[in-house]
C-alpha cells in the first residue's frame, strides 16, 4: 500500500493574517481555499514541493468547543507548539533576508550539528526553524 503525508496542520488565531504572511513573507502559494459553513480549509504549499500542503486552520467550531478554542489560542500563541523546519540552502541568508521583511526572529544563525540553523515565529506564535543542510562528508 503506497502512504505519503499530504497535509500537516497548525493553528493560526487569524487565517487571513497567515495567508498573508506565509505567501508575502515565505513564499508559499495557495494551493486550497474554501468554506464549509464555520470552517475554513486553507492550505498552502511551496513551489517546489506540491505533494505537501501546510493547513493553517482556526481553532474553533465545529472541532472545538470554546474552552477548547481558547487554550489552543493561548497555547500557540506562546510560542509551545514543535517548531516546524524549512530546509534552506543559506541560512545566514534566508535569516537575514525574512528578519527584513518584518519577520519575527527568535534564533540567529548558529552552527551545531554539521549544520546553520535559525529560528522565526510567525504571526500566531508557531516557531520555524530554518536549516541549511550540508552534504555528509565522505565515508
Amino acid at each position: 500500500m503506497k502512504q505519503f503525508v499530504g497535509v500537516v496542520g497548525i493553528y493560526v488565531r487569524d487565517q487571513d493574517e497567515a495567508l498573508a504572511f506565509y505567501v508575502e513573507k515565505l513564499g508559499f502559494r495557495v494551493h486550497t481555499d474554501v468554506q464549509g459553513g464555520p470552517l475554513r480549509w486553507l492550505t498552502v504549499q511551496l513551489p517546489d514541493q506540491p505533494s505537501f500542503q501546510l493547513g493553517l486552520f482556526a481553532p474553533g467550531p465545529p472541532l472545538h468547543d470554546a474552552a477548547t478554542e481558547q487554550t489552543l489560542r493561548e497555547v500557540v500563541a506562546k510560542g509551545a507548539m514543535p517548531a516546524l523546519i524549512l530546509h534552506v540552502d543559506d541560512c545566514e541568508a534566508v535569516y537575514r533576508e525574512l528578519v527584513a521583511k518584518g519577520v519575527e526572529g527568535t534564533q540567529e544563525p548558529t552552527a551545531r550539528f554539521g549544520s546553520v540553523d535559525a529560528g522565526f515565529r510567525d504571526p500566531s506564535g508557531n516557531g520555524w526553524k530554518i536549516i541549511e543542510l550540508r552534504p555528509e562528508p565522505s565515508a
